[in-house]
């Protein structure tokens, strides 16, 4: 016959406050740690029943049950697994099995901000008990033929009892009798969101029960339905890829995420050696451009839920995709929520980026077509991923592809090769498409090409590619791209012309007052423009840098590099260049200089308040006096 009392062998009476303070950063991950050592004590008997050393019933139902009590503000976790004996007991529950405890609690026992790393090597998974309860029982028996059942309690302190229990069954209840600042453990919602969100995958089925249901009416139906477990027993990920269907993988990932747009694509990661790796990746359709930075994914430890998002195993840049990835040897500690520093872990991170870049690199090769429709939502991944992880970067950058204003995908190099004897080595761009029309439409009229790069990450993925490949160089498509805009044509004619050259020029410097502005003459295809402004791509990127650095000025350091293009070929500039030598219209040559410049800023960038109300007030002079004609 058992009965006896002790002290819990740690040489501290403070250990119990600091296991309370320290030991998890969520509360309720107490619920996680007791329901996943049931499911460890059932993979315990059922490997023992498999190897010969124990024998069970053939229809045993193995089952980890959540039993919660208002009434009695108890809270119960049972389970028919491999049960203890008094003295295992002794050493699992009695023992807190860790070295130098004296040095540790001695080390931490006034400190308040070590939590994640202090108990790092220490096995105190069942002690997550006391951080919601007073008192904590166990009743136990073995599945050893003769064991005695067993009975222990503690209250929190360092004394325990050691008794008999009244368990007849074999298996393990733990009862947690829950303190009053933790009553919300015993709401049977948050109960099983708790469930849902730790135990979702267990392997061993998982029931919530009420230990005093409400008494419902005999018509009603559900009250006699055979109670569901709240978890699914072989997810997905478990299986072999070649027998999943893409309903299902839909379905989990509807179920998983919440998300009832369908993801675009997938990676079923599966891999025995040389560790043990298994998950499934999600590329999910963007509703808009920073949905990207918005993703998810749950890393697993034998089907329980560590964490979302652990930067330590996956690359950081994957944090865009949403998934599950389910590592069973990760050197993780007591809480779960931390890895150690370990070469396990950078191999399994290098794996799973290998195997994200070799589904993009089948994808462009296989499915082309298919691969086109997801850049629109996939290039921020990838862009993002490049700048963050060179070898990512040496995989995917023959597979990274741009769309043109003609509406085509090209890489790089097809995009240099086609527009080699127009441009050598510049890349041009468009940044908005409605900003930037005007110029669009007068490449597409010299039949010249660039790429739209629209997104937030585009300029710094830009800077990245000109250091990457040294020789190529971005042009936005209102830079200074006047050796592309030439109407080759008539250029004979422009060398004749040089003089109307040089006094149109001088007309807009004194209509716009302004000498120090650059002023291009040249005979585009484009007759329906009047004019242009270009700015450098150095000065641009100079004031964009400015911005980011909270606004401040650098214009002395990287002045405006600003170009007024006029083109001859069109009816306005014409009249300018008519109407300029006739001293009775000087007026009209003002305003249609300033419109002009006016019309120019516009197609570049919004007028300031000031500009856009003198604009206007033109505008109304002008059709006033057409008006009048």
């Amino acid at each position: 016959m058992i009965h006896e009392s002790g002290n819990i062998a740690v040489h501290t009476e403070n250990m119990f406050p600091i296991i309370k303070k320290w030991l998890y950063s969520d509360k309720d991950i107490f619920i996680r740690e007791l329901v996943s050592n049931g499911c460890d004590a059932i993979n315990k008997l059922k490997k023992l029943v498999s190897i010969g050393d124990a024998s069970v019933p053939d229809d045993t139902k193995y089952t980890v049950k959540v039993i919660f009590d208002k009434e009695k503000k108890t809270l119960q976790f049972v389970d028919n697994g491999i049960g203890m004996t008094a003295e295992e007991v002794k050493k699992y529950i009695n023992q807190v099995a860790f070295s130098g405890a004296e040095d540790f609690l001695a080390k931490y026992k006034d400190k308040t901000d070590e939590g994640s790393q202090i108990i790092g090597h220490f096995g105190l998974g069942f002690y997550s008990a006391f951080m919601v309860a007073n008192r904590v029982q166990i009743d136990t028996l073995s599945y050893q033929p003769g064991a005695e059942n067993v009975k222990w309690t503690c209250s929190g302190g360092m004394e325990y009892e050691l008794d008999v229990s009244d368990r007849s069954e074999r298996g393990t209840t733990i009862t947690l009798f829950i303190a009053e600042d933790s009553e919300e453990f015993l709401d049977e919602f948050k109960l099983r969101e708790i469930l849902v969100k730790y135990c979702s995958f267990l392997p061993i089925e998982i029931y919530l029960e009420n230990a005093k249901p409400e008494k419902k009416d005999d018509d009603d139906k559900e009250a006699s339905e055979e109670p569901k477990p709240i978890n699914e027993t072989h997810p997905l990920w478990l299986k072999k890829p070649m027998d999943c269907t893409d309903e299902e993988y839909k379905k989990f990932y509807s179920q998983v995420f919440h998300d009832f747009n369908e993801p675009l694509f997938w990676i079923h990661l599966n891999v025995d050696y040389p560790f043990n790796l298994k998950g499934i990746l999600y590329f999910p359709k963007l509703k808009h451009e920073f949905e990207s930075m918005e993703g998810q994914i749950k890393l697993f430890s034998n089907q329980v839920f560590v964490a979302d998002n652990i930067k330590e195993i996956i690359p950081e840049f994957l944090m865009l995709l949403k998934g599950v990835v389910d590592c069973p040897d990760l050197p993780l500690n007591v809480s779960r929520s931390f890895l150690q520093n370990d070469g396990y872990v950078q191999k399994v991170s290098a794996h799973i980026t290998k195997k994200v870049a070799d589904k993009l690199s089948g994808l462009f090769n296989a499915e082309r077509e298919n691969y086109n429709k997801y850049w629109d939502d996939i290039h921020p991944f990838i862009k993002y991923g490049c700048i963050r992880d060179n070898k990512f970067y040496e995989k995917v950058k023959d597979i990274i592809i741009y769309k043109t204003i003609n509406g085509e995908y090209v890489t790089l190099k097809q995009y240099l090769d086609k527009n080699e004897s127009k441009h050598k080595n510049k890349v041009f761009y468009v940044t908005n498409e409605k900003q930037q029309a005007q110029y669009i439409n007068l490449f597409k009229e010299q039949g010249l090409e660039a790429v739209l790069l629209p997104s937030t990450i585009d300029s710094h993925f830009v800077q990245f590619l000109e250091m990457k490949e040294n020789e190529v160089k971005f042009n936005r498509i209102d830079s200074d791209i006047s050796e592309s805009l030439k109407n080759d044509d008539n250029s004979d004619e422009q060398a004749e012309d040089k003089g109307i050259n040089e006094s149109l020029e001088k007309v807009f410097k004194e209509a716009l007052k302004n000498d120090k502005l650059k002023i291009q003459v040249e005979g585009l295809k484009a007759s329906g423009m009047s004019g242009m402004i270009l700015l450098s791509e150095q000065s641009r990127r100079m004031q964009e840098m400015s911005t980011m650095f909270g606004g401040m000025d650098m214009s002395a350091m990287f002045p405006e590099e600003q170009t007024l293009v006029l083109n001859k070929n069109n009816e306005l500039i014409r009249k300018v260049i008519e109407l300029k030598e006739k001293p009775d219209k000087k007026e009209d040559v003002q305003v249609i200089c300033e419109q002009v410049y006016d019309l120019a800023m516009m197609s570049h960038k919004q007028l300031d308040s000031e500009a856009m109300t003198k604009f206007i007030e033109r505008s109304n002079k002008i059709l006033t006096k057409l008006a009048e004609v």
